[in-house]
């Protein structure tokens, strides 16, 4: 099915990405109003004419994450109401990813329910980067496009020079890592970490060889930075000669910048699916890179109706 023009439009959570997709696929942003009434109830109105259009909102459901929520599905009910051709959710970061399964005998699945969420508001397809666990695009009853960035983090690695050693920092990102590893053909470690509460994580042991080896550490998200630093002291204490981490979310809530510019990390790659806080552009030891490239060729093949798959890894 052929739709109608191609037509970007942004929400408050990350307009320089974008911005920066509208001019990869040189176009303008569509005007769109975002604001909040005064009782803090949002206010949402697209102030150009999108009947029949392909429509793709940009919106990470980053901090704060309930309102960028509330914002990205209003945005898509208008759209709905708007007779748009079709409307597209591009989560460059999707919020809630991290509760994917039941925990405790009375705990929500609430990945599974803001995909209903968002589905009801009117989207028809959803493009996201990196989400926590793949098979959460099964909680949607639309198309997936779970792009990966490690393309973006791959250009930058293969730049390096030395013997290099990629890490997983639990068990549950050992796929992730492999697939890193297979493509620097470099050898892998994982560190093995115990987590006693949320947000808190002591790294055990490493599983591994890392002495004398520049050790990368491969993770889908960064939060309060504490399993990071953790598995960093841990190869430097096991002798790696320098250590790094590619990480493609940088959520960077509470006492992370502070940790990680602490940390025995020489850089900590990000990319900007979500827009870094004053405090953290201002870390020399993050290096950001942008996905608006990776993420304007998804959504030109998506709106041609050509292959999304030659973007995969």
């Amino acid at each position: 099915m052929i739709h109608g023009a191609l037509k970007i439009l942004s929400g408050n959570s990350n307009p320089e990405l974008a911005l920066a997709i509208a001019n990869h696929l040189g176009c303008t942003l569509t005007p769109c109003i975002c604001e909040t009434f005064s009782d803090g109830e949002t206010r949402v109105e697209i102030s150009d004419n999108v009947r029949g259009d392909d429509v793709f909102v940009v919106q990470s459901t980053c901090a704060p994450v309930n309102d960028n929520l509330m914002q990205l599905s209003l945005m898509l009910d208008a759209l709905k109401r708007a007779s748009a051709g079709r409307a597209t959710a591009v989560v460059p970061y999707y919020g809630y990813a991290r509760q994917d399964r039941k925990v405790s005998p009375r705990a929500p699945i609430s990945a599974k329910l803001v995909a209903d969420f968002l589905t009801v508001a009117g989207m028809q397809r959803v493009v996201t980067v990196d989400l926590h666990a793949g098979q959460i695009q099964g909680f949607f009853n639309v198309p997936v496009d779970n792009l990966f960035a490690a393309p973006v983090m791959l250009e930058y690695l293969r730049k390096m020079k030395g013997e290099i050693v990629v890490v997983s920092p639990d068990a549950g990102g050992v796929e992730r890592a492999r697939a890193y590893g297979k493509r620097l053909n470099a050898g892998m470690a994982i560190v093995d970490k115990r987590r006693d509460t949320p947000n808190q994580a002591m790294a055990m042991s490493l599983i591994g060889d890392v002495e004398g080896k520049a050790a990368i550490v491969i993770d889908d998200i960064v939060d309060t930075a504490g399993t990071l630093c953790a598995a960093g002291d841990v190869l430097l204490k096991h002798g790696a000669s320098e250590v790094m981490a590619c990480i493609t979310h940088p959520v960077l809530s509470g006492p992370a910048i502070q940790r990680i510019s602490d940390s025995a990390f020489s850089r900590v790659l990000v990319t900007d699916t979500i827009p870094l806080s004053e405090e953290g552009r201002n870390c020399e030891k993050l290096v950001v890179l942008s996905v608006a490239g990776l993420l304007a060729k998804a959504i030109n093949n998506i709106h041609t109706e050509s292959s999304v798959s030659v973007l995969f890894i």
